[in-house]
This record gives structure tokens, sequence and C-alpha cells, in this order.
């Protein structure tokens, strides 16, 4: 295991043109201290645990000193926000301090969010809130327990300096891990600027370092762009699969490596609706629960034009018609594997469309209902009152319930094993926005960080029976119903 000061930093993108970024410093914090730091994503990098209690590591990753090794800079992107094309974004309040390669060779983007101010901020602070810090650092660690592709993050380093949003909160810093920061947008820039030779630099980067599979081959751009239409599809299945929103599906917070990326407002969601909006901001429901999949490919249709002085028409079109096939494919698996069917049949398809449909009319919880039906009793005349007792209109529960035997028992395969395999898929435990919530006011009102703690060890486990921790498995309390999440988290 690694010290700070012995991390093997290579920082391949700070060799790129001065065109993709700019560098600078962070900007140092007011008085910071540790929050929390997490032992689990410290093992991607190699580093010691032990180095989370030490004083030097609050001071190089509030920012306020340089790791040995690094090459701070702030990456350059434009991109589509709700829509809109707008001409230059970039790392606003993000600086990335280089990468570290770990002995199995894989290469780790160290990324300060919240480090202050950079030449991309515009009008902005450059600075996060512990309240939003505290949500991405929880979100992004239960979407690997989920085993949904994302970001990773190691530490939150917070301060009493101010910091204002709706109203007056306090700065934070996380510490983000991810194999590359490069978007959408990050295409998108050159390629509007008709920079095509940078668009053809940054493109070569990516395939070398992250698609190296195809850097010999003669299409690789297009090849390149097929890859990532294909990530981003099994990413949507996978989002929809589990419930989540993604609140700003913009074009700069689509990962070209199909991660989960730049947690803001986000949610679970919970009473099945599937024009579910997490983002209070998101006046027009653009970023729907429903709409997810349809701008997944509107998003990759952006990229694809951004590539097309490297690539022909012909296989900007073919690469993107993977898209809906690819997606449908996933999701179906998934989807049946939620059921607990061996496979998706042919006529399978009515049977999880009217269960969705009366999931969504008697106002069922997404997660504590796939979760339940693992108990489901194939065995003739068993009314299944556990899940029957949910519904409002308990007759259209047993008409469906009919129809799911009939299925069950064509896969002749006894209810033990099916539960055992729907337990693996059907999550327990999700991050849901009351239980960030908690978390939240006891860090910000008595800077008790105990909740963070309990979340993360619960959530890197989510499919696990916890019973000492069913409470947290609970649908949301009353007052859970006026939570609202905007931009500004």
């Amino acid at each position: 295991m690694r010290k700070l000061e012995t991390l093997r930093f290579d920082n391949s993108f700070a060799r790129l043109p001065a065109a993709l970024y700019s560098r600078l410093s962070p900007t140092p914090l007011l008085d910071p201290y540790l929050v929390h730091f997490n032992s689990d994503a410290a093992g991607l990098i190699e580093l010691d645990p032990k180095e989370g209690a030490r004083p030097e590591f609050v001071g190089y990753f509030a920012g306020n000193q340089l790791l040995p090794g690094s090459e701070p800079l702030a990456m350059l992107y434009s991109g589509h926000q709700f829509g809109v094309y707008v001409p230059q974004l970039g790392d606003g309040r993000a600086i990335l301090l280089g990468e570290v390669r770990n002995q199995s060779g894989e290469r780790w983007e160290l990324q300060l969010k919240g480090a202050g101010r950079t030449p991309y901020s515009r009008d902005g602070d450059g600075r996060a809130v512990l309240r939003s810090t505290i949500r991405e650092y929880l979100c992004s660690e239960a979407m690997h327990g989920l085993g949904i592709p994302t970001t990773r993050a190691l530490s939150i380093v917070g301060s009493d300096q101010k910091v204002f949003r709706e109203t007056v909160e306090t700065a934070a810093v996380l510490l983000r891990l991810a194999p590359s920061h490069v978007r959408f947008g990050s295409f998108q820039v050159f390629y509007y600027r008709r920079q095509h030779e940078d668009l053809q630099r940054l493109a070569d980067y990516v395939i070398r370092h992250h698609f190296a599979q195809l850097a010999e081959k003669k299409e690789k751009y297009a090849l390149f762009l097929t890859e990532v239409v294909f990530r981003t599809a099994r990413l949507m299945a996978e989002w929809q699969a589990v419930g989540f929103a993604h609140g700003v599906m913009n074009t700069d917070n689509m990962s070209i490596l199909g991660l989960t990326f730049d947690y803001g407002p986000f949610g679970f969601m919970e009473a099945y609706d599937p024009g579910f909006i997490c983002n209070h901001s998101d006046h027009i429901g653009r970023y729907a629960f429903n709409r997810q999949p349809q701008i997944g490919l509107w998003n990759l249709s952006a990229l694809a034009q951004a590539l097309s002085p490297l690539v022909s028409k012909e296989a900007l079109a073919e690469a993107l018609d993977q898209y809906e096939p690819v997606f449908n494919a996933h999701y179906i698996t998934l989807m049946a594997r939620k059921l607990g069917l061996k496979a998706f049949q042919n006529g399978d398809a009515p049977l999880l469309i009217d269960l969705l449909g009366l999931l969504q009319t008697n106002h069922i919880d997404y997660t504590t209902f796939f979760r339940a039906l693992g108990n489901f009793k194939q065995a003739p005349g068993e009314k299944n009152a556990d899940l029957r007792d949910r519904f409002i209109d308990a007759v259209a529960f047993d008409a469906w319930a009919e129809r799911y035997r009939t299925r069950l028992i064509a896969d002749e395969r006894r209810d033990a094993e099916r539960k055992a395999t729907m337990d693996r898929i059907n999550p327990k435990y999700i991050l849901r926005n009351y239980l960030a919530q908690i978390a939240i006011q006891k860090a910000t009102q008595e800077r008790d960080y105990t909740e963070i703690e309990r979340l993360l060890t619960l959530l890197r486990h989510p499919f696990d029976e916890q019973p000492e921790q069913d409470h947290y498995a609970a649908p949301p309390p009353d007052w859970a119903k006026g939570i609202e999440v905007s931009c500004s988290s």
C-alpha cells in the first residue's frame, strides 16, 4: 500500500495540446477538516487507508497543497444543456490533479470537485457545498454497490467557509475518481469551433488509453462511437431497471466511458411513476424517468455529429442504429431476472407492462415490491397476501398473479431457487432522498458524520439481508414528500 507522497502519477491528459484545458492550482479552502474517507475507494489507487487519518491528507484533498507529481488542470468542454447548445462550459469548479496508475496498470484520475474558480466558472464561485457533496459521495458508492458503472468517491473535506446557493451553506471538496473525466461535450467544443485537429487528437487519446483494442483498426473512430453507443445503451437500461433517474442528462454530463457521471439532482423512484422528475429545476420534464432512454440516444446523436469530421455519415448512422436493440435486449434481460424468469420469452412483454401499470395506478413502491416479489409462492391457491395487501385494487393484482404463476410454473424452478436469483438483482436498500437528507442534516447541523458511514456500509451490500438495518429499506415517511433537489444539489 502506498503513502500519499508515493502515489504514481502519470498525467497523460496534461501531455495533450493546451487547447484542451487550462493549467491552474486549486484555491485553498479555509480551515479544512475531514468529513469522511472511503477506504474501499482508496484501494483502487492502492492508498493505505491509514493515510486518511494524517493531517496532510486534508491539506492535499482540500486543494491547499499539491500532491507530488500532480499537474492540476481544468478541462475544456461544451455541451447541450436542456437541449440548448452552450459553446463553452468546462470544469467550472473541478480541477483534475492527474492520474494515478496502480500495480495492475489501471489509471484513475483524481479530480477535486469544489476546488475553486477556473477560467470556465463563468459567474460561479467554483465551490461545492457540503449538502451536494454528501449526495454525490453516497450515491456514487451506492451505484457501485448495485453493480452499475459509475465514478467513485474517495473523500469529503469540509470547511466553515460560507457559500451562497438558495441559502448560505458551507463549502466542501469531493475527491472523485474515474478512469477518465472526458465527456460527450469534450468532443463537441472542438467540432463547433472547427478545431478538427484537436478533435482528432482527443479521439486518438481516448481510444489509445481506454479503447486500446481499436487503436490499430482502419475504422477506429466509427468503432469507437459504436462502443460508446453500446455502453450508453446498457447504462440507460440499468438505470431503468433499478429505478434511477439522473436529473441533468446534458451532453456535458455524459461520460465517454458509459459511467454514471456528475451527480447533481438525482433520485431513486419510490412509488412507481414512469413520468418521475427528480430535478425540481426541470420544469418541462426533459429528463423524466421514462424519457431517459430517448435522451441517451439524443445525446449520442450529438456526439456523432461532433465526430462527423472523422466518420462518414453512413458509419455514424450505423453506429446509432445499434442503440435501440442493445438497450432493449439488456433491459428485457434485466427485467426478466427481476421477475425471476429464466429468460424473456415473446409472450412476456404484456406480463411486465401490465405489472408496471398496476404499480403505477396503485402507487406501489418500486424497490420494495420487486424485492418482495421474490417471496411469491407459485403453489395453486396461494394468495400471496403480503404482496396482495399492497394493492388498492386487489382483484386486479389477483388476475395478474395468476398469469405470473402460470409463467413461473412453465419455468420449472422451485420457489427457493427463484428467490435466490431474484434477491441478487432486486436490491433491498437504495439511497432514498430522505436517507441522504438525514445524513446531510446531521452533518451540516451537528457535525455528526456517523450517518454517512452507516449508509456507506449499508449501500455497499444492497442485495444482502441486513436485519438490524431493516428500517433503511422502508418506503419514505410522509415528511420526505417535501424534499426537493435541483441543479444546485
